[in-house]
């Protein structure tokens, strides 16, 4: 098996993700939009999440762990709504949310995501 890293989206900080031995690493996942809703944003972190999943060679049914941080941990409910209709049926994966303090007062969550590649024959 192969010992290379790859990483993608590489800049002086941190990379966007990082692949290993099959299994995909992603940064923390923060909106990217202005909405301040937190359904809002967590569709625009989610859509962010499989976007850098397909760049890596996995998808949103591979993954193997999630970790959700809410500013705000009674916003739960909204926030499950939009995930629970983004998850394909039949994949949850394990998950943990917990309440943060985020590092921008504006972000309401961070998702961070580990996944499996497909597999290349």
């Amino acid at each position: 098996m192969s010992q290379h890293i790859t990483r993608h989206g590489v800049a002086a900080r941190y990379s966007e993700a990082a692949v290993f031995n099959g299994v995909v690493y992603l940064a923390g996942m923060v909106p990217e939009c202005e909405a301040t809703d937190i359904r809002a944003q967590t569709q625009d972190v989610l859509e962010q999440v499989q976007q850098r999943l397909l760049e890596a060679g996995s998808d949103k049914s591979r993954i193997l762990r999630t970790q959700i941080f809410l500013a705000d941990i009674r916003e739960i409910g909204a926030m499950n709504e939009v995930w629970d209709a983004w998850v394909v049926p039949g994949t949850a994966p394990p998950r943990a949310t917990v309440q943060a303090a985020l590092a921008d007062p504006a972000w309401k969550i961070e998702i961070v995501v580990t996944a499996a590649q497909k597999v290349q024959f």
